[in-house]
């Protein structure tokens, strides 16, 4: 096959960290875009980054890109695009996608005329009236925006945030891509301690620990990918052997720690479903009265946020108690999450750098200090 185009759709503010780790797995052609990054290669290029990725959503074969203001440009678009490169005769192939400022603007009319259209090519191909979509799944997926149609081929299936760790989360739960790429942030490699003092179900640490021991995040799971016709599952076999060839041995200061026990249960076992529940320690505890568990270290945490008033006011009166309570914690560096806009103001201290960060549809910063805190005059 030849050299194939991939698009990975990013939560915003994470695509820089994805175009990295693209590098980082020696993949070709990257380019950081708004909301995704682009490269190139082969299937064995599929498989490194679908197994090895830590921050991007899912990868997408990019099969067309056209303009279209009228449903005949759509189906037109679509007509031509090598849709048999990729599904064979009895490959099932579901429609679904989003318009956002174009002229067409119904995703259920948009949806009929891809899949008709697609129909009508697969079906003048192989030589057939009806197609039996009986065979695995290849989800079409298209993006109508500002009159431009993109049109892929997801090899992901369930998206790559999906571990396969976390069957149950607490009420917010981080997504894990977002926690991998705040650990990222830090340059956390497994040196330092670290500490998050809001554990929840665990994701923070668990992709610390992950990223410690350079365990791929894909290495538990499947993908839809492996599935297709065309794919080799040697070369999905290869890419894993080399992604555990490539893991570290060795003993971590990793502690998680909640005030509510079932929460730090919770922790516990997704910790071992990932399979690195030994080099995580849990404990009961509030995080504004815990002792320091060490002089120095790296705390990152995504403490309550409050979206309701008197939940926002409950998580003020939290973040004040928190800061109050690491003010000479200045042995360790902090990096906190959070949607309160005056989050310094309560907390006590200007952060050294700040980053927009998305948690889901909510809209974050993540306030990073460094160096020893600055306080703000209350």
């Amino acid at each position: 096959m030849n050299k194939i185009q991939y698009c990975v759709p990013c939560l915003f503010g994470l695509e820089g960290i994805a175009g990295d780790e693209l590098r980082r797995l020696n993949l070709e052609d990257v380019q950081v875009e708004n909301g995704r990054v682009l490269f190139s290669g082969d299937e064995s290029a599929l498989a490194r980054a679908s197994i090895g990725l830590r921050t991007g959503e899912r990868i997408l074969i990019r099969l067309a890109d056209f303009p279209a203001k009228s449903f005949e440009e759509l189906f037109q678009g679509v007509y031509n695009a090598p849709l048999e490169d990729y599904i064979p005769k009895e490959g099932a192939f579901p429609v679904k996608g989003h318009c956002l400022n174009s002229q067409l603007m119904s995703v259920p009319d948009c949806q009929a005329i891809i899949k008709k259209a697609a129909s009508k090519r697969l079906g003048e191909t192989y030589g057939v009236t009806w197609l039996p979509e009986t065979g695995a799944k290849y989800q079409l997926q298209f993006s109508l925006m500002n009159d431009r149609v993109q049109l892929y081929l997801d090899t992901t299936g369930p998206g790559l945030h999906k571990r396969g760790y976390r069957a149950v989360g607490n009420d917010a739960p981080l997504r894990e891509t977002l926690a991998a790429a705040m650990v990222l942030l830090t340059r956390y490699r497994g040196r330092e301690y670290l500490w998050d003092p809001f554990c929840g179900s665990g994701t923070i640490v668990i992709e610390a620990a992950l990223i410690a021991r350079n365990q791929a995040p894909g290495l538990r799971r499947r993908f839809a990918g492996e599935a297709f016709a065309w794919s080799d599952p040697q070369v999905w076999n290869r890419a894993r052997e080399e992604a555990k060839d490539k893991e570290f041995r060795g003993e971590y200061r990793i502690l998680g720690s909640d005030n509510d026990p079932k929460c730090v249960s919770l922790a516990m076992a997704n910790a071992r479903k990932a399979g690195v529940g030994e080099l995580i320690r849990f404990q009961d505890g509030d995080a504004t009265k815990l002792p320091l568990p060490a002089q120095e270290g790296i705390l990152i945490c995504n403490p309550p946020y409050g979206e309701r008033m008197m939940e926002q006011q409950s998580a003020q009166r939290l973040y004040a108690a928190l800061g109050r309570h690491l003010k000479f914690a200045d042995g360790w560096k902090k990096y906190i999450i959070t949607s309160e806009p005056e989050f310094e103001h309560y907390f006590g201290a200007r952060a050294d750098k700040k980053r927009k960060l998305y948690n889901g549809m909510i809209k974050c910063d993540y306030y990073m200090y460094t160096a020893q805190q600055r306080r703000v005059k209350k």
